[in-house]
């Protein structure tokens, strides 16, 4: 009886987990009794080095923690150091010492990814930082003491790019100019990404939330006071950012096709790939990896995408051949966008699984507010600078 009273227990906490958009990583028993996973150990035994090369991990890596709810009656649901970095064997978040900044660090072995940390440098340089850039940028980088082939890599701390949710056809329109524009500026300096998939694609927060947002529990704010409250991506639209270079590869101007041993991203379905070793040239793979991901996030499923379809299908079929290059994609969007309605780029963004009743009051209080942004002069498709 007393097992399975822990099991409710168990599944009313898993439930305010889910009530709370809070996430935790493995066996929630570790997190009750205030140990640290695996993964985590390495970033708790690393603390004060970072501390000294100015980082500061949160509360829950310092050498010397203690839970917080420890002792108490607070429940570790509701505490901030109870969060577990999801993916804590390469990447965690924490502060810049000198100025306040949220960062994210990465681990980075050049054993197994020798052209990542040069790569993504390449593109923080000087002149390659302007408006059509959306590569991440490198603030630092960090030999891992004792550790010849490990350095950690300082990135602003950024969101995953669909959340929060879109509101309208015009703010993923933005997206999408932004996302080919940016894998156009890539090719353009013959860097192939090989891995331009959903997962990779980030955006910078820092505009549209009002209030800085938990790392791990995106919902909450830093000091889990409350929720982070935030804007619309109409009102403050943030930049997209194409992160990972672990995979990446920069050719010689001189070189036009370069051939590839196909090698995995995180998408599975590229055609050229399946069944198949043959070297094959990895520009026309970026192409489908990027409109495939377009396709599956809101082309097949969201209403209204319709207008990119035929771009879509371009991008995404099976002779790598017949697909656009990024500079064919670029112009035939720009046709598309010249084709869009204000009142199109103003509809809302529909799940294809959304309830009739559900349409109608989300469709009224949309319209409502979209009333208000044509009155203050903000434009259907926001465009960030």
């Amino acid at each position: 009886m007393a097992t399975r009273t822990g099991e409710h227990a168990a599944s009313r906490e898993q439930t305010a987990l889910a009530q709370l958009g809070l996430g935790v990583l493995g066996d929630t028993s570790a997190n009750k009794d205030g140990q640290l996973f695996e993964p985590e150990l390495w970033w708790s035994q690393h603390y004060l080095w970072l501390k000294e090369s100015g980082y500061l991990l949160r509360p829950r890596y310092a050498p010397d923690w203690t839970p917080s709810w420890q002792g108490t009656k607070k429940s570790w649901v509701l505490c901030e150091d109870s969060c577990v970095a999801p993916y804590a064997t390469r990447i965690l978040d924490g502060t810049r010492v000198s100025d306040g900044k949220y960062v994210t660090l990465k681990l980075v072995d050049k054993t197994y990814h020798p052209h990542e940390i040069d790569i993504a440098r390449y593109f923080s340089s000087q002149p390659l930082v302007t408006s059509a850039n959306h590569c991440v940028p490198i603030y630092d980088v960090l030999p891992v003491p004792d550790e010849e082939n490990r350095m950690i890599i300082v990135m602003p701390l950024l969101q995953e790019y669909l959340r929060p949710p879109f509101h309208t056809i015009g703010e993923a329109v933005e997206c999408f100019r932004q996302l080919f524009e940016g894998l156009l500026f890539m090719h353009k300096h013959r860097v192939a990404h090989r891995d331009c998939s959903s997962r990779n694609i980030l955006m910078d927060p820092t505009k549209l939330y009002l209030d800085a947002f938990h790392p791990v529990s995106l919902l909450m704010r830093r000091d889990y006071s409350g929720f982070a409250r935030y804007k619309t991506r109409t009102e403050r639209p943030p930049k997209y950012l194409f992160i990972d270079f672990g995979l990446s590869r920069r050719y010689d101007p001189s070189i036009t096709g370069p051939l590839e041993v196909p090698i995995w991203g995180a998408d599975k379905e590229v055609p050229e790939f399946q069944n198949s070793n043959a070297p094959c040239d990895p520009f026309p793979t970026d192409i489908f990896y990027i409109g495939n991901a377009i396709r599956k996030d809101f082309v097949e499923s969201k209403l209204g995408f319709d207008f990119m379809r035929p771009l879509i299908t371009d991008m995404v079929q099976s002779d790598p051949s017949k697909r656009p290059t990024m500079n064919e994609v670029v112009q035939r969007f720009a046709a598309i966008i010249a084709g869009l309605t204000g009142r199109k780029l103003r509809s809302r963004v529909v799940g294809k699984g959304e309830k009739a009743y559900d349409r109608v009051t989300r469709g009224t209080f949309h319209w409502m507010r979209q009333i208000g942004y044509i009155t203050r002069g903000i434009p259907a498709m926001p465009t960030s600078p």
